[in-house]
């Protein structure tokens, strides 16, 4: 199993989404567009492509802004920690939630923007970390309630125009989807020492403790005595031999 590693694609696709959303955001106002028909529209046969393309339309400038940095993070966290699940749980994650909204919410509603992927990755973190009992993944759980906790007030009845169905629906999705994954690991590193090949002897540490166990602190100093002395007692041997040899 892989090392944790900070490759491209953790913080590239990331990148990617957020850059793509402000794009589309660009085009509408560039060109006149408004794409708020491509959000979910409960209960309607043709409300369901918004499972697909809510996440990418949104109403508002500051509707944007506040969920780029948000997405950005939350993602970001995703594809380093769980680089090998990350794609199923974006992917099963925006399907669900879009799905949920669907059902739940008022009929002859709206519902756009991608804050409905931001409450399922955060309840994912969260609870995939809780669960997992991991310290690394337990820290990430806390970070994301100190960053996030307060996102737990969207999905309560509020604010007009504010789709807490959505926030709603991504939460629970976050919560399947750690369920889901709940045997998920960490890739565990396997130190140098742990492998079949170890040698102690060529370990760079090791060679600093003597066979008694007391330390060296020059031990490249020790080892060339050492062979300097085995050298001269090599010439000492072959001058012995021809001095015998002749007599």
């Amino acid at each position: 199993m892989d090392h944790l590693e900070f490759t491209t694609g953790v913080i590239g696709y990331p990148l990617l989404f957020v850059l793509l959303i402000w794009i589309i955001y660009w085009f509408e106002i560039r060109f006149g567009f408004d794409f708020t028909y491509l959000g979910v529209q409960p209960l309607s046969a043709k409300g369901l492509r918004g499972i697909i393309f809510s996440p990418f339309v949104h109403g508002s400038l500051e509707h944007l802004y506040s969920n780029s940095i948000p997405l950005l993070i939350l993602s970001l966290a995703l594809f380093y920690f769980y680089r090998k699940i990350s794609w199923k749980v974006l992917l099963f994650g925006t399907i669900l939630t879009g799905f949920l909204t669907w059902c739940i919410a008022e009929p002859y509603s709206t519902h756009i923007g991608a804050s409905g992927i931001i409450y399922c990755l955060a309840g994912f973190l969260f609870f995939k970390g809780i669960w997992s009992k991991n310290f690394r993944l337990i820290a990430l759980s806390l970070i994301v309630v100190f960053l996030y906790g307060s996102l737990v007030w969207g999905i309560l009845p509020g604010k007009e125009g504010i789709s807490w169905e959505g926030h709603l629906s991504g939460l629970i999705s976050g919560i399947i989807l750690a369920l889901v994954y709940k045997n998920y690991r960490l890739p565990v590193p396997q130190y140098e020492w742990e492998k079949d090949t170890y040698e102690e002897e060529n370990d760079p540490f090791m060679k600093h403790f003597d066979k008694d166990g007391n330390f060296i602190e020059f031990p490249e100093a020790i080892e060339k005595a050492e062979a300097e002395e085995m050298a001269s007692e090599e010439k000492m041997e072959i001058r012995y031999y021809f001095k015998g040899k002749s007599e």
